[in-house]
Formats: structure tokens, sequence, C-alpha cells
């Protein structure tokens, strides 16, 4: 079994859920006592939030360059980033590190191909959902596209994101706010939804919405234990 290497802590809410959805896989397919090998840093998420905010992503790929590389150092075989938003500077970190990336986008694009998707909503932060790194590289690799929200809908996912769900809070009509925002981008023609920041799937699980979800930490996690599980 390879071990598995996560850059985590952004925010440690969405890091718990990969840590225990990869052990839980690693269980289902070998039995017993059997659970993951992991290598896991754990970022303070404050000041690379606040980074965010202020345009800086240099800054912010260094701190993560520095995690990166404490993963690798500590016998890592592959690197997990365990958050949509800082795949922004995803080739800044795999540039400093000589262990394989295993990037959220094309694990997410390889589940939506083979559910013979091809054109999808995205919810998550505002610069998930704005620039150009998680949409660009559905559409231009791997030909799927891809619907967001409205401006003033896109605020309201990125406010409950930051405020609500990274602090461990779960609002009803948050969800309900996310459900309206799935249907409005669902009569757009979205044959589904990606759950496009870490953190959603706290709030949002299929059996509240009519509308195939794709929960990209979900996503992330079983293509990490399929990994982890070649020889």
């Amino acid at each position: 079994m390879k071990t598995i290497g996560l850059l985590g802590g952004m925010s440690w809410e969405s890091s718990l859920g990969y840590y225990q959805k990869i052990n839980q896989g690693i269980r289902q397919h070998l039995g017993g006592l059997h659970s993951a090998q992991i290598a896991m840093y754990s970022v303070d998420f404050a000041p690379i939030e606040r980074l965010q905010h202020q345009g800086d992503w240099q800054g912010a790929a260094e701190l993560l360059i520095q995690g990166a590389r404490a993963v690798e150092a500590a016998g890592a075989d592959f690197l997990l980033i365990c958050t949509n938003t800082m795949h922004k500077v995803a080739p800044e970190i795999e540039a400093s590190i000589s262990i394989p990336l295993l990037h959220i986008v094309d694990a997410l694009a390889a589940h939506l191909q083979s559910q013979n998707i091809s054109t999808v909503g995205l919810l998550g932060t505002r610069f998930t959902m704005q620039d150009s790194f998680f949409r660009q590289r559905l559409q231009q690799q791997f030909g799927i596209q891809v619907l967001v929200p409205s401006e003033p809908d896109m605020e309201i996912v990125h406010r409950v994101i930051y405020e609500e769900l990274c602090q461990g809070r779960i609002d009803e009509q948050s969800r309900e706010k996310y459900l309206s925002i799935i249907n409005q981008l669902s009569g757009q023609g979205a044959q589904g939804m990606v759950l496009g920041c870490t953190e959603i799937g706290l709030l949002l699980q299929q059996h509240h919405c009519a509308v195939p979800l794709f929960d990209t930490l979900d996503i992330h996690v079983d293509a990490a234990v399929q990994k982890a599980l070649i020889d």
C-alpha cells in the first residue's frame, strides 16, 4: 500500500472528512484492521484565508509549499491538496516536490466522464467559481462545460463557506439558499452539481436534492484510495 500525503487544514472540518473517509475506503477494500498509511500536514487556515482575500496567492503558495515538502519528507508517495480553492496554486506546489500530485479536478473529470456528464453547475468559493484554474481545466482538458451562479448568488455561496461551514456552523436557511441556486443552474442545463468546495458536503447531501451532486471531497478520496492500492 502506498502512503497518501495530505496537505490539509483548509479548513480542518473538511480535512477531518478526508482522514476519516480515506481510512473507511481502505478498510472497505482490505477488511479487518487495515487502515490507510497517511502522512499529513495541517496548516493554520487563518493566515492563508487572509492572503486569499488580499489576492496574495504567491504568499499563500509559499506557505503550502512548506507543508507539501514536509509531507514528502514524511514519506508520502503522492500528495492531495485537501481543498479546491488552493488548487489555484497547484502548479507552484507541484513544481516544488518530486512526488506526484493527485489533482482534484482530474479526479472529478474522470468521475464525470464515467457518468456521461458533459455540463455541470459549480458551487465553491468565489475564487473557484470565478477564476479560470478550475473551470478552464474541466473545459479545456476534459470537454466538460461549467455553469456558475449569478454574481449575487455567487456572493451567497462564498459567504456561507467562510462564515459558516469553515467554522463548523450548519444553517438550514443557508441550505435552502443553496438548493435554490442549484435549481436555477439545473434549469440552465446543468446535468449535475459539483460541490467544488470541500466543506459544502457538510451542508448538502444527495438526499436534500433531486439534482445529482458530485462532492469533490468524496471523489478525491476515492481516487486516492484507488491509487494507494495499486501496486
